[in-house]
């Protein structure tokens, strides 16, 4: 059985639609915010580095997020499958030589996620139509890794997804999210809600259109990725 190691920064912020996805392998969860310390190298068969409210720059607070940039360069050398969502996408672009930093406003609630033209060939991003609504939950953004492939794009964000190399990608929005992962945010994220101007109720209540679009995409998407920890 394939295993991949995931790691979570936040009691409520799970993998979601991941765990479908990924059914018959074995997933194990390394929790950041329980202190479980981050290895070195990448003994699993691929890596998943979900989301979080920290940022890059909080690594003088946080010294785990240096051994997660650390641990994410490793990964990616090792030529393993790796996926990062939202904080996970900003660390890999940071273990890659990109700058990541606070964007010029928070971006949450549904938002349509455009596929650019190098991304259309992509082998994740090609079973997504060329525009579609996401949900987003992020206040910073990052620039492209050298040698990277920009993939999507949104109005407020015009990096929302690279691909690094073969095996490598940083998504920005979350597509993982399910409903229950989508009601653990709203309810522990106010005071982002509120620096946001965005409505819980509004949120919520588009969820019953959205989540179930979202769900097939997270699907498609996932399943591609979750082929390549069979692939040689």
């Amino acid at each position: 059985m394939k295993r991949v190691l995931v790691i979570q920064h936040e009691p409520f912020e799970g993998p979601g639609t991941l765990r479908e996805a990924l059914a018959g392998r074995e997933l194990r969860l390394l929790r950041t915010f329980a202190g479980d310390e981050v290895p070195k190298s990448l003994d699993e068969d691929g890596l998943v580095v979900l989301g979080g409210g920290m940022g890059v720059y909080d690594r003088d607070r946080l010294p785990h997020l240096n051994d997660e940039i650390a641990f994410c360069a490793a990964a990616t050398a090792s030529a393993k499958p790796i996926l990062g969502i939202c904080l996970g996408s900003q660390l890999l672009a940071a273990a890659l030589g990109a700058a990541v930093g606070k964007a010029p406003r928070k971006e949450i609630g549904w938002y349509g996620v455009t596929v650019l033209r190098e991304g259309r060939p992509d082998r994740l991003f090609d079973v997504l139509p060329r525009r579609f609504s996401a949900f987003h939950w992020h206040g910073d953004a990052f620039t492209l890794p050298e040698g990277a492939v920009p993939l999507a794009a949104t109005a407020l964000t015009p990096l929302q997804a690279f691909r690094a190399g073969r095996r490598a990608w940083g998504i920005q929005f979350h597509l993982e999210t399910d409903e229950q992962v989508l009601l653990a945010m709203l309810a522990g994220g106010s005071a982002d809600l509120r620096e946001a101007g965005a409505d819980a109720g509004r949120i919520r209540a588009r969820a019953r259109d959205e989540l179930p679009r979202l769900r097939e995409r997270a699907l498609a998407v996932f399943s591609r990725w979750a082929d390549l920890l069979d692939a040689p």
